[in-house]
């Protein structure tokens, strides 16, 4: 009889399929077409794809993994996706509090900038930027700032997948003197990270009121010319949107889209001062919009429409915006949490934006702001491996009733326990494994210092 039994083990494990890992967890959030929750759940991975997803019985049944990680007290989800970054600026975290945009910007940033910005800046920055998001369950990051290739480079190191674009504005910045010259350095990282399976190089005009009208039109056809997105602020503030009325007599998104700037893949950021006819634009032209609530109430710029904008079958996605004044964290779990409160509490309606539309904003919907859905934002065969395993034994996670809304009003990112991006491993036991944390924490004191000084 044991023979038997053991020929029927054997049998069972030769039939099973190969994976590299199987991950379990009392809970899989698949954020798939059915929103399918899977109690005691478990996901397949082999090479940098998702393989099988169900549960534990049935996954353990199909594949003979070789390695698993077996997480009882944890829920498994998608990668959280932050469609608005400036990664680098973690560095500046803190010189300019309580400030609105153009003060913020003309008076503190741009001058801080100005004396410190520099590619091993940058690279330290974006190091410590992508250090505090993968600790926080975030493994896609869209990025706008300069030396957008040490960026590049500085995800890669790091194992996180990224939409990474170059800035480009009108006046000197520490990569370009002139717009010519950030288009032509824009061109060359365009073609030096064209295919890359974990960077999606971008073409990203600051805005419209710091750009002119010449390079605005240049920077979308150097984008289409490489097939790659165009990142650009878009209708951040009244001030903005008024200083267009009153200089062309139209908004900033049908100003933008008589240019011809939003005729490609486009990602938006804020849209908060959005009429009717602006919204209708940013859906005839597909424009995905990043939402960022923590940046948006802190600069007091508005209160995005973001359930309008929802209804119309706009891509929404979550962003944190930079960490230095507009918003001072990289943390996604506390944008799901603004955001649905935000839009509540604004409309006086408590069922106004549900966690679940929350959640999906920070995967799935940020998947499609970056034209990515059908690579990363949920647990599904066929998609890249991005999953995230978010501990549930601490005392801000139970009881547990619904672990949807536990995500979103409950977890931290601080619970974030393990994650993976493309099949790797890059977090476990909350500790990085790609990064040297300690020498990062080192070099920002050492910046600290540096910025500190050239401000007096």
């Amino acid at each position: 009889m044991f023979r038997i039994y053991s020929l029927f083990l054997f049998v069972g494990a030769l039939a099973a399929e190969p994976a590299d890992w199987i991950w379990s967890g009392r809970y899989v959030i698949t954020m798939d077409a059915q929103r399918r929750v899977i109690e005691n759940g478990a996901v397949a991975v082999r090479a940098d794809r998702i393989v099988g997803v169900g549960s534990k019985t049935e996954m353990d049944a199909r594949f003979q993994p070789k390695q698993r990680l077996d997480r009882p007290d944890a829920i498994l989800a998608p990668g959280l996706i932050n469609t608005h970054t400036h990664a680098a600026m973690v560095l500046f975290r803190g010189i300019a509090d309580d400030q609105n945009l153009q003060v913020w910007l003309n008076k503190f940033i741009f001058p801080a900038e100005s004396k410190n910005l520099s590619a091993e800046f940058v690279r330290w920055g974006t190091r410590l930027g992508v250090l505090e998001m993968l600790l926080g369950g975030t493994t896609t990051f869209t990025d706008m700032y300069y030396f957008e290739d040490v960026v590049a480079e500085v995800a890669k190191e790091a194992g996180m997948r990224g939409v990474l674009g170059e800035t480009i504005i009108g006046f000197p910045v520490a990569d370009a003197k002139i717009p010519a010259d950030a288009l032509r350095f824009t061109e060359g990282y365009l073609q030096r990270f064209r295919n890359d399976p974990l960077v999606t190089p971008a073409v990203a005009p600051h805005a419209i009121f710091t750009n002119s009208d010449e390079t605005l039109k240049a920077a979308r056809a150097l984008a289409n010319k490489y097939r790659a997105p165009l990142i650009i602020h878009v209708s951040e503030t009244k001030k903005e949107n008024d200083d267009e009325l009153a200089k062309r007599h139209m908004t900033p998104v049908k100003a933008l889209d008589s240019l011809g700037v939003f005729n490609g893949r486009t990602v938006a950021a804020h849209c908060v001062w959005v009429n009717e006819a602006d919204m209708a634009i940013l859906k005839m032209r597909a424009v995905g919009v990043s939402h960022n609530p923590s940046s948006n109430t802190k600069l007091a710029s508005g209160v995005a429409p973001v359930v309008r904008m929802r209804n119309l079958g706009i891509a929404l996605g979550l962003g944190t915006d930079g960490a230095a004044g507009s918003n001072n964290d990289l943390n996604l779990f506390e944008e799901m949490d603004l955001a649905v409160k935000l839009q509540n509490v604004t409309s006086l309606n408590p069922q106004a934006l549900s966690a679940g539309a929350a959640l999906e904003m920070a995967t799935m919907g940020g998947a499609r702001v970056l034209g990515l859905e059908k690579e990363i934002g949920s647990l599904e065969a066929g998609k890249r491996a991005d999953l995230i395993a978010v501990r549930l034994d601490r005392p801000n996670a139970v009881p547990m009733y619904n672990p949807v809304s536990q995500m979103v009003y409950a977890l931290k990112a601080a619970d974030v326990r393990d994650v993976m991006v493309n099949g790797k491993t890059v977090v476990r036991d909350a500790r990085i494994l790609t990064l040297d944390e300690k020498q990062i924490l080192l070099k920002a004191e050492e910046y600290r210092v540096k910025v500190s000084a050239s401000l007096k």
